[in-house]
């Protein structure tokens, strides 16, 4: 199977001092903690601290956390309850349960700030920003990098995934809870991490990001992938896409449109025949459409897989009832999203066929989903046809895949969207095509957010939604171990 790539990196993290458990500043078989690795580092701690910083977009189960932490949301990164469930795509389980409780109080809005999944996807965020601010720590030490003789075009490739890695863990922060700390540094002790733990305005956040996106973007070359031999790694592509992504949640339009068509001429990407080619295992990074991923592999130690597969072994991640109907007759999306007979969701798994694979790779970024952003812009500036262009290019591409099971698909489904110059007709079409494209990618409760629509759409599905839900509450814990100096979101 794939081989090994992570040496996992622990560091004094600002997670270990305010969230809710002690675990995270344990030292474990096989970790190391900053006052060994940061004297003299060599070439391979440096690759490491890198590589390492990945990890926390992983879906392997009980990777940042040891145990079996279902009481600090830690088992699995949550992006998928936080999204799917949360914006009613999704229910817990196909069969009604107590299992998981927490994962309930996502789909009906009665959660509080100490429900487990705010914990859980802090933990993971703040934990890759601070294994990235090691790595940068190193990256920008001259001296570090002499004597540990790294070439130039190394550090710099190192340096720009470490840059965009760091941006996108603050571009899921500030969009689940607004104003969150900007942590740059690596926390020396106790004290520097509860000085750092103040929630700055989100306008600094984003000031953040988009810095960082800057840096990452001087830094990668010109090329799909930066490094044949491991193409997971971020590339050019994915930061320009992530900078379009900014932009767009901002509705900065006239951006979106530049950075979007600025990667179309890069020449790197373009829609896969095959709808489930994006997701298919066993051709990962041999397709055209995804931009960034999360490279799972099996038989890895420590372990690297998919862990969500067993999950869904577990009865967890079914369709909702109104996520189904949302499907127009015959699209083969459906059947690839998820397949109802069997229960399973395919698209998680990363095949149609086989659901005990493990290597089933996390996609983050891939290109429908950045084309139907520059569909969006147009349609917000007024260039209708343009953005129905796009949004006709998602359809016949997903009517002219082959189906999951070989059944023939009848003619006329899936027929193009007509002209049109109401900019509120085309954004209906355009937020369907979303709803459907991209199902079950933890995509929909951002979107629905950035609308405006959340309260509206959720209300009328019977969800008890309110104002303030349009953030996430900050982890109580977190508030308590801060004394204070963190300040929990209005409403919770």
């Amino acid at each position: 199977m794939k081989y090994i790539y992570n040496i996992i990196i622990v560091v004094f993290i600002f997670t270990g001092f305010v969230s809710c458990t002690d675990e995270l500043t344990k030292e474990s078989i096989g970790l190391l903690t900053l006052d060994q690795v940061e004297s003299n580092p060599t070439i391979t701690t440096i690759e490491s601290s890198v590589s390492s910083s990945y990890q926390t977009l992983t879906s392997t189960l009980n990777s940042i956390v040891p145990g079996w932490k279902w009481n600090l949301g830690t088992v699995f990164r949550n992006d998928i309850v936080l999204q799917d469930i949360a914006a009613n795509d999704m229910n817990k389980k196909w069969n009604p349960d107590g299992d998981q409780p927490w994962m309930d109080e996502l789909a009906d809005f009665s959660f509080t700030s100490e429900n487990q999944a705010f914990n859980g996807i802090w933990v993971y965020n703040y934990e890759g920003i601070n294994r990235i601010n090691l790595a940068i720590s190193y990256l920008t030490n001259p001296e570090v990098i002499q004597r540990a003789g790294m070439s130039d075009a190394r550090k710099n490739q190192l340096l720009g995934e470490a840059y965009f890695l760091r941006a996108f863990y603050y571009f899921d922060l500030v969009n689940n809870f607004g104003s969150v700390p900007v942590v740059t540094t690596p926390s020396q002790s106790f004290e520097e991490a509860f000085d750092v733990s103040v929630r700055v305005p989100v306008d600094e956040v984003w000031t953040q990001i988009n810095s960082d996106l800057s840096a990452a973007k001087a830094l990668l070359p010109d090329v799909k992938y930066p490094d044949a031999s491991e193409k997971w790694r971020v590339s050019k592509g994915a930061v320009i896409s992530l900078q379009a992504k900014v932009a767009l949640y901002n509705e900065n339009w006239s951006k979106v449109i530049s950075l979007v068509s600025e990667l179309e001429e890069l020449g790197f990407y373009s829609l896969n025949a095959n709808y489930f080619d994006s997701f298919d295992a066993d051709i990962e990074f041999a397709e055209d459409e995804v931009i960034f991923a999360y490279d799972h592999r099996s038989d890895e130690t420590p372990n690297n897989n998919n862990g969500l597969r067993f999950v869904i072994g577990w009865g967890f991640f079914a369709p909702t009832d109104d996520f189904i109907a949302a499907f127009e007759a015959n699209d083969p999306r459906l059947l690839y999203t998820v397949d109802i007979t069997a229960g399973r969701a395919s698209k998680i798994i990363g095949s149609t066929t086989d659901h005990t694979i493990e290597y089933g790779n996390k996609v983050y970024i891939r290109y429908a989903d950045v084309l139907l952003w520059k569909a969006e812009a147009l349609n917000e500036t007024s260039n209708y046809a343009g953005a129905i262009a796009i949004i006709n290019q998602i359809r016949s591409r997903a009517r002219n895949s082959p189906t999951a099971d070989g059944s023939v698909i009848p003619p006329g489904t899936l027929a193009d969207r007509g002209s049109s110059t109401s900019q509120s007709e085309v954004k209906d079409w355009l937020m369907s095509e979303r709803r459907i494209e991209l199902g079950f990618e933890a995509q929909r409760f951002n979107d629905l957010k950035r609308w405006g629509t959340a309260k509206a759409v959720l209300t009328a599905l019977g969800r008890n939604f309110q104002d303030h839900h349009y953030l996430y509450p900050i982890p109580q814990a977190d508030i308590d171990k801060s004394g204070g100096s963190i300040t929990q979101n209005t409403g919770y």
